[in-house]
């Protein structure tokens, strides 16, 4: 390639993808690359929280996944019997972050959108049919080979930096030495993805059967799309369990009279659900994302989320090192932030996995006993609901304070403005200053040069509370909406570094 993009991206799923739009938006170039000519047709991932949601709309597919998704309506725990041990009812509105808490979709539709977003963007390319079979990572750029898989072609490409987000079976994690460090979850599931005209007259949330011989979750994924999940026990296989006169017998708790012949599989597929974190996330130039990264099981739906909000996380800063306002060891606070961070969800995921499903009849009777009671807990059902995923470890790039309701680390609210926006709409790309404070005609002009958004809320208003509730005056919030810092507003400004370069700048 003549002038060759700074950023490579091996794997062109839901990360992927996401990580090129988010370059974008930062307006640096990206080249994806993957095996296949189109995504995989198949249904994946899920669910999405409202953070999600964030990082998705600042991808700038955020109607579209609205269009195509669903709120999640919560979760039931049902008893080995399928009586109900405990139910947490979810409100499908808009939450803190201006999307519902819960959001279910088809991962097809999903990929489609962001695929068309790169499409129309001139800052990203894609290639498919390329099979990349080397990256070799150096202390200030990276190689990668690839054979064009119609010619046979081989290339090789420079880049400044390669992300790896090529899944579970990651090329670029085994070729810069990093392993997946296990955690100590492996169950294998039978996955079964439906397609219905038939009215499924279940409750629309999540159950969970809690069932230590054959644990099993249950999902309405959209209009026509339904989900279960059986756990295998051993010397079972998927094929044979999907098997029809197993099937029908596996599904009638919920389907009841609806004919078996009524439902259409669209996909069966055996998964080993594993709780596994990369050792290692950067290798000079090269970074894991993703699956490529971390595994988890999906009792508490965060698998795709996590590769989003590493892209989210990651992108900002590649801009503002290529861009020359931050020197390339800040990128270090990529795996500091996001390792910690994807660890603790997947510990919990594990957690809670063994919680409803293991103990044998010991647990069962245990769960008859608690469950019900879980819902009268105070504040347990609201901590059951919450979406919120726990702040980042202190940083480079996050400041620490010591109080624990301190702003640092978390994100900041999409709270409603006083225009009619929320937080998103008017932050776009940039760093944010959110202030209740007037600000002093200098701190504007140097907040304007370094293209720091200004963002005055009143004490009343909801971003108002929320810094008064965090004991700050002012808070810098990241391109991730993660909050940098609080303090005075002059000293915030001067601690956002560029995201671009200065016009007229000629590097």
């Amino acid at each position: 390639m003549d002038d060759p993009p700074p950023v490579v991206i091996v794997g062109a799923g839901p990360t992927g993808v996401t990580a090129a739009a988010l370059l974008a938006r930062h307006g640096v170039r990206s080249l994806l690359l993957d095996r296949w000519e189109h995504p995989y047709p198949r249904p994946r991932a899920v669910h999405l929280d409202d953070e999600a949601c964030r990082i998705l709309h600042q991808a700038g597919v955020g109607e579209e996944f609205t269009a195509i998704s669903r709120p999640g309506r919560g979760l039931r725990l049902l008893d080995p019997d399928h009586r109900v041990l405990a139910e947490f009812r979810r409100d499908p509105a808009a939450g803190v972050h201006g999307h519902p808490p819960a959001n279910m979709f088809d991962q097809p539709e999903l990929e489609a959108a962001l695929r068309r977003a790169v499409a129309a963007d001139p800052l990203v390319s894609l290639r498919g049919g390329v099979e990349v079979e080397d990256v070799s990572a150096g202390p200030g750029s990276a190689t990668v080979t690839l054979t064009d898989r119609g010619t046979g072609r081989r290339e090789t490409l420079p880049a400044r930096y390669v992300l790896g987000c090529d899944g579970a079976n990651s090329l670029v994690r085994t070729r810069t030495g990093a392993a997946m460090r296990d955690l100590g979850f492996a169950q294998r599931w039978l996955v079964v993805d439906v397609d219905t005209e038939a009215d499924i007259d279940a409750w629309e949330g999540v159950h969970q059967v809690c069932d230590p011989r054959r644990p099993a979750t249950y999902l309405r994924v959209g209009a026509r799309r339904y989900r279960w999940e059986f756990r295998l026990l051993p010397g079972e296989t998927a094929e044979a369990m999907a098997a029809p006169q197993i099937l029908r017998g596996l599904v009638r708790p919920w389907t009841r009279d609806v004919p078996f012949e009524a439902l259409t599989i669209v996909r069966r597929a055996e998964y080993t659900f594993r709780a596994q974190v990369a050792d290692r996330w950067r290798t000079g130039a090269v970074f894991l994302l993703g699956d490529a990264a971390h595994l988890t099981p999906p009792f508490i739906g965060q698998g795709l989320g996590a590769g989003l909000r590493d892209a989210a996380n990651l992108t900002w800063k590649l801009a503002a090192v290529l861009a020359g306002g931050l020197p390339d060891g800040a990128l270090d606070s990529y795996e500091a932030e996001r390792r910690p961070h994807v660890t603790t969800l997947v510990r919990l995921a594990v957690g809670i996995g063994r919680a409803m499903t293991s103990g044998g009849e010991a647990g069962n009777l245990l769960r008859r006993v608690v469950a019900p009671r879980l819902a009268h807990v105070p504040g347990l059902r609201a901590k059951v609901l919450d979406s919120a995923t726990p702040p980042l470890r202190r940083s480079a790039l996050r400041r620490r304070r010591g109080r624990p309701w301190a702003l640092e680390g978390r994100l900041c609210p999409n709270a409603p403005l006083g225009d009619g926006r929320r937080l998103d709409d008017a932050a776009g790309s940039s760093f944010t200053l959110v202030t209740a404070r007037p600000v002093e005609p200098g701190t504007a002009a140097e907040a304007r040069r370094r293209g720091v958004t200004l963002v005055p809320v009143q004490p009343a208003s909801p971003l108002g509370r929320w810094l008064r509730r965090g004991g700050a005056r002012a808070a810098l919030v990241r391109p991730d909406r993660t909050v940098l810092g609080t303090g005075a507003a002059p000293a915030l400004v001067r601690a956002a570094p560029p995201l671009t370069r200065p016009t007229g700048d000629p590097s």
